[in-house]
């Protein structure tokens, strides 16, 4: 198959989130499988600063309302067979020191920078003279693609291949003022609640759910989730009439770049029957963070935006009575401010227990997976999650809410019988991540069922080329599909 996959960010050019290792590493995973991959995504500041090798420039006239916008596409090496990778360069759009604005906010014209981005991508493929079987888009930023195909496109000889639409996140929408509307080159007969109109906004995301021949999204108990009020964010109503056409496919993991053996970032390797290397890293870890060297102290370890989705109305609290616990806790990460402040009031008051460093560094976050005990993730909900994952690998128990992908991915320990790869509780409440730590605890001072946890969680297998497998016949199932609205308009 010809695959077009549309992104607003991938690894290693630009991240700010999960989405950008999904984009690194699945194309690469459906490329060794034999399929022709097309990855685009926007040429960001930060990509123009990585010092890359642009080629083959070929420029796009992408029509904005009632003006016209150049765009040009450039190539990058992708080092990989049936991979190319395009990135669509406009300057005044994309010549900024953040993807989508500073942190806690966003660019006031993010609404036009990603149509643009959408249309310039479908521009490029008659540019270009690609055929296309699948074009597949992920979140608000691309979720024009299917609409345009549908519309706009329909007609047009380039444009006949079918289209999935990925949720990694119902929660950011890319919720617009309606004025965008004949901007991005829509009739007004677009704007109704069975289409792209939400509360008299225009709603990105939302044309996606509605216009793209099936849906994902990245797992399969985030994909029945959603269709829930709780966790579908107003859309619920589409999902559920969608439902037929909704999927769930477990995230992976590059285990070329998260694999505690040869660790590029991590200086003493390990694995099973060899674990010397993560003790080590255990106490590089406390050294890193200025945090004295317990080792009979289990050491919980959390990587993550500092949002209240991730669990910090939980943490904090419990976080306030530290010193019942026989442990230490370290956090790297950035976001809502007045999490940034709490924590930071937290350690400066219990130096010996908590630790936090504002920001993000890859290198610092690896040593967290191979460093840690435990890794924490009390999420309110969770899409997918992907520190889980990246944590069973490194020996580092996750400690998980049950919701989403790290329902599916974690099983709770079971003493009796040796089963399972970490601790979950339901109720989302302190009380229960409380109890649940407590039992982490306990358990931490019995080495030998300790040993036998993370030796569960070390052979677990959640590659890419399980999930790629998936994503493969869910691309064919999307082919046979009939290329029609699937919610028409009253």
């Amino acid at each position: 198959m010809n695959i077009l996959f549309a992104v607003s960010e991938a690894t290693p050019f630009a991240k700010t989130g999960g989405l950008a290792d999904v984009a690194g590493a699945l194309p690469t995973a459906l490329a060794k499988r034999g399929h022709q991959v097309h990855l685009f995504l926007p040429l960001y500041r930060e990509i123009q600063e990585q010092g890359l090798e642009f080629s083959e420039s070929t420029t796009v006239t992408v029509p904005l309302g009632t003006t016209s916008v150049i765009g040009t596409i450039v190539k990058v090496p992708s080092g990989q067979p049936n991979l190319s990778i395009s990135l669509i360069r406009q300057d005044d759009f994309f010549d900024r020191p953040f993807l989508y604005g500073p942190p806690g906010k966003e660019y006031p014209d993010n609404g036009i920078r990603f149509i643009f981005f959408c249309r310039a991508i479908l521009e490029a493929v008659a540019a270009l003279d690609l055929k296309i079987d699948i074009y597949h888009a992920h979140d608000w930023q691309t979720a024009l693609i299917p609409v345009y195909l549908k519309t706009l496109y329909k007609d047009r000889p380039h444009y006949q291949g079918s289209s999935l639409f990925t949720i990694h996140n119902l929660g950011y929408q890319g919720i617009q003022n309606k004025s965008l509307l004949p901007v991005a080159g829509l009739g007004w007969e677009e704007f109704t609640f069975e289409r792209l109109e939400f509360f008299d906004r225009l709603n990105l995301l939302k044309g996606g759910l509605v216009y793209a021949d099936a849906l994902n999204s990245v797992s399969p108990a985030y994909s029945h989730e959603i269709l829930q009020a709780e966790f579908g964010f107003g859309l619920e109503t589409v999902l559920q009439q969608r439902r037929d056409d909704l999927y769930g496919i477990l995230n992976g993991v590059d285990y070329q770049e998260w694999n505690p053996a040869d660790d590029p970032f991590i200086s003493n390797h390990f694995r099973i029957g060899r674990m010397a290397g993560k003790k080590i890293c255990k106490k590089k870890l406390n050294a890193a963070f200025n945090l004295p060297h317990e080792n009979r102290l289990p050491l919980i370890g959390m990587v993550s935006r500092l949002v209240t989705q991730k669990g910090f109305d939980l943490i904090l609290p419990l976080l306030k009575k530290v010193n019942k616990f026989k442990a230490q806790f370290i956090f790297l990460g950035t976001g809502d401010p007045e999490i940034e402040k709490d924590l930071t009031a937290l350690a400066s008051q219990n130096p010996k227990q908590i630790a936090f460093i504002r920001g993000y560094d890859n290198r610092l976050a690896h040593l967290i997976e191979a460093g840690a005990d435990i890794f924490l993730m009390p999420s309110h909900y969770e899409p997918c999650g992907l520190n889980q994952m990246y944590s069973l690998r490194y020996g580092t128990v996750p400690l998980v809410r049950a919701v989403g992908g790290l329902d599916d991915s974690i099983v709770s320990f079971n003493i009796e019988n040796g089963s399972g790869n970490g601790f979950k509780f339901s109720d989302y409440s302190t009380a229960a991540l409380e109890q649940s730590l407590k039992e982490a605890l306990q358990l931490y001072q019995k080495p030998r069922l300790w040993q036998k946890l993370r030796q569960n969680g070390m052979r677990n297998d959640f590659s890419w080329a399980q999930s790629a497998i998936k994503y493969e016949e869910l691309y064919n199932k999307t082919r046979t599909r009939s290329n029609v609205i699937k919610v028409e308009s009253k």
